[in-house]
């Protein structure tokens, strides 16, 4: 009997113990949150996330490929935030993703080089950067976003890599120093005022291979059937006629275009949206057509030179 109530014990310690092997197997390794100069760094399954740096850090830096002898794969939320001394910034090819607010409000950030790796750019990863004047986004990307780059004043050029599929919300909104932007055959979906008040913005244009949008000689972009106007470059001036495909006018697409001076809206546009010519300060008169069924809140709201409608 006491050699059976043995067994039944060392049967049941080994099935306890294959269980806490088991679940040891099942869990993700961590460890603490350690410290390597300037950085503050988690591990999780042998790879680093970068979850803090000194704001007084300063000048020109390339972020570490390692720390602890493990490979940096994220920039985490909010890392380098209120870094105002950054003057550059290389992040190397072993980083995936570039999480939320990762560079918000580093105002001397004047260059930043993204690796080859990156595939998403987190919601107001670079937004507040004042002193950037240029990116390239690469091919890696797949996802750019909400308000990515907004409030980038200085940012004269975009290079958007051919494997985005969707740019957030507002992602280059009060990007008043952008000149023109390319969106390429890859990408999907676009957000609600992606370049609003881009003020120097002369074109929108887009890849002629894209399934899904479309931009015309001046660099107004459509749905790809021009069904909808979505937005036109801020830097857009004179008169323009919409084209007789469009049945909507969508929300903010002329907002802020202050040197347009007239529209011509054909009998096909059955709405206009919600602020669609907020702001447009130069327009002096619009004709809508028998055809318009409604007009949204704010359509032309401080439109001051306007005199008739």
């Amino acid at each position: 009997m006491k050699k059976h109530s043995f067994l039944k014990t060392l049967t049941a310690c080994l099935l306890t113990l294959a269980v806490f092997v088991s679940l040891a197997l099942l869990t993700p390794i961590k460890a603490d949150a350690a410290t390597e100069g300037y950085y503050t760094y988690t591990v999780s399954n042998g790879k680093a996330t970068i979850t803090y740096c000194k704001t007084s850090i300063s000048g020109a830096i390339t972020i570490p490929s390692t720390l602890g002898g493990y490979p940096v794969t994220s920039i985490g939320n909010g890392a380098f935030r209120d870094c105002s001394s950054l003057t550059s910034v290389t992040i190397p090819d072993s980083v995936t993703s570039i999480g939320d607010y990762a560079f918000y409000d580093c105002t001397s950030l004047g260059s930043v080089t993204i690796g080859n790796s990156v595939e998403s750019i987190g919601n107001y990863a670079f937004s507040g950067c004042t002193s950037l004047t240029g990116v390239t986004i690469p091919d890696s990307v797949t996802s750019i976003g909400e308000y990515a780059f907004s409030y980038c004043d200085s940012l004269t050029s975009v290079t958007i890599g051919s494997s985005v599929t969707s740019i957030g919300n507002s992602a280059f909104q009060y990007c008043s120093s952008l000149a023109s932007v390319t969106i390429p055959d890859s990408v999907e979906s676009i957000g609600n005022r992606a370049f609003y008040k881009c003020s120097s913005l002369t074109g929108i244009w887009v890849d002629e291979n894209n399934a899904n949008y479309s931009s015309d000689s001046r660099g107004v972009l459509f749905n790809k059937n021009k069904t909808t106007l979505i937005q036109a470059p801020g830097g857009i001036s004179g008169s323009y006629t919409i084209p007789d495909s469009v049945t909507s006018i969508g929300y903010d697409a002329f907002s802020y275009c202050d040197s347009l001076t007239s529209v011509t809206i054909p009998d096909s546009v059955t709405s206009i949206g919600d602020s669609a010519f907020y702001s447009c300060s130069s327009l002096t008169s619009v004709t809508i057509p028998d055809s318009v069924t409604s007009i949204g809140n704010g359509a032309f709201r401080d439109c001051s030179s306007l005199t008739s409608v």
